[in-house]
């Protein structure tokens, strides 16, 4: 059996390595010049750092297992000493980093915070996230913004302030851009809100030593790769497909796997082209907007402070914050989030400007010595030609209820694998890797 990839992120690799694994041939396409697809390391001050994915949580035994089997290694992200700061409405307030912190608020609105959690929470559980759209109540809950949702059921400005800080850290994106219905699948699938928020015992909690796209570079070892070979078309019929690069070659198979992000999934030609709910769930599957910004300094002084280098506030461009120092701390550095809304204005200025609105954001969370940083870098991730827009898809209203049972299944001999397609851990590189797996073993089956 043969078998074309298109694209070499964690799920094409993965998918690759299962069906090689298991005597097919295999030749995987990547657009870019290396593997990784949305995991990209870089350097910063001479330390290693990730671009693009990072975080490998409690619960991503996926992960984890391949860490082990390919001889890497993975340490905690800075969390067992300092606080965290919350800044919301202007008022700051230093909290414990553990799963479940919740800021120090006045009694109205902690007591506001608490039943909106609760209530957020039972919904969530009541999803199926293989089947969100079969809900009882699908329609109702899919028919409005999360952002509605947001206004109607927290009365306070804090209160409100959270869930929309906690929106954009997430989803890249702003709660008036997808449903609650979304909302509620996205958090069921990676267990609930509070462990995508989390670093101890949540989604943030380890990160690879060298950096994450170590993972995708030893995924690819022993598979035909071909990089810089981006993908034009796809024809299919009933016996076979053929896969044409925009450079004109033919790679011709039993079976391909369009392991790309909906929205470049959908803009491939194909012939015979896609059933039409196929395409308009293509268009309507737009990627968050995330930039990842990093600073060095010579040591991580924020410790000194009392802090952990983790910042959650409603005043941007950069909302949230990290601690991504080396594990030996020798150099100090803080990658800071511009996202959603923040992140289509911010992207929008000159170079210079950038660059100050960021440091302007680490001085106001941790003082004067961040203004002047030994190194600086950033990566904006909805300018990439192959990627436009990270973490991943999200689904606006009547989406899911209009569209979802077709997100999965195979059209003919056309497979779909990433990150946007798991079941479980959602929009993680955990997911990622199961969804390549998971078509793997669909392609076998058939």
């Amino acid at each position: 059996m043969k078998v074309v990839v298109v694209g070499a992120g964690l799920a094409g690799l993965s998918a690759a390595r299962e069906l090689h694994r298991a005597g097919a041939e295999v030749v995987v396409l990547e657009a870019r010049d290396r593997v990784g697809g949305r995991v990209e390391g870089g350097e910063i001050a001479g330390c290693p750092i990730e671009l693009g994915g990072t975080w490998i949580g409690e619960g991503h035994t996926r992960m984890h297992g391949l860490v082990d089997e390919l001889g890497l290694e993975t340490f905690r992200t800075w969390n067992d000493e300092g606080k965290m700061l919350i800044q919301l409405g202007g008022k700051r307030a230093l909290v414990a980093s553990t799963k479940g912190a919740v800021p120090r608020l006045n009694p109205v609105a902690l007591a506001d915070l608490a039943q909106g959690l609760a209530r957020f929470g039972r919904l969530a559980r009541s999803i199926d996230p293989a089947r969100p759209w079969a809900h009882p109540k699908a329609h109702l809950l899919d028919g409005q913004t999360f952002e509605t949702w947001v206004r109607r059921t927290l009365r306070t400005p804090s209160g409100r302030a959270y869930f929309r800080v906690a929106t954009e850290a997430i989803f890249a994106a702003d709660a008036g851009d997808f449903s609650l219905l979304h909302a509620l699948f996205y958090a069921v699938s990676n267990t609930d809100l509070e462990t995508l928020l989390a670093v101890d015992h949540g989604a943030q909690q380890d990160r690879v030593a060298g950096g994450s796209v170590l993972v995708a570079q030893r995924l690819a070892d022993g598979l035909d790769v071909k990089v810089s070979t981006p993908v034009a078309s796809v024809t299919h019929d009933d016996t076979d497909v053929a896969v044409t690069t925009r450079a004109g070659e033919t790679f011709t198979a039993d079976r391909v796997v369009v392991a790309l992000p909906p929205t470049l999934a959908g803009r491939l030609l194909y012939d015979p082209v896609l059933p039409a709910w196929r395409d308009q769930l293509t268009q309507k599957l737009p990627a968050g907007t995330v930039a990842k910004t990093f600073a060095a300094y010579p040591t991580p002084f924020w410790r000194e402070q009392g802090l952990n280098g983790q910042i959650a506030s409603d005043t941007g461009p950069v909302k949230v914050t990290f601690d991504v120092s080396p594990p030996d701390g020798r150099t100090g550095v803080l990658l800071g989030f511009v996202e959603g809304s923040e992140a289509r204005r911010w992207q929008r200025l000159p170079e210079a400007q950038r660059r100050q609105a960021v440091l302007d954001s680490f001085v106001r969370y941790f003082g004067p010595q961040a203004a002047d940083p030994t190194a600086y870098a950033e990566k904006d991730w909805s300018a990439e030609e192959f990627t436009r827009g990270c973490y991943g898809a999200h689904f606006a209203p009547g989406v899911w209820t209009a569209y979802g049972d077709t997100l999965r299944p195979p059209i003919g001999r056309i497979h779909w694998a990433g990150a946007e397609y798991a079941i479980h851990w959602n929009g993680y590189m955990e997911g990622a890797v199961r969804s390549g797996s998971s078509t793997a073993q669909e392609i076998l089956k058939r």
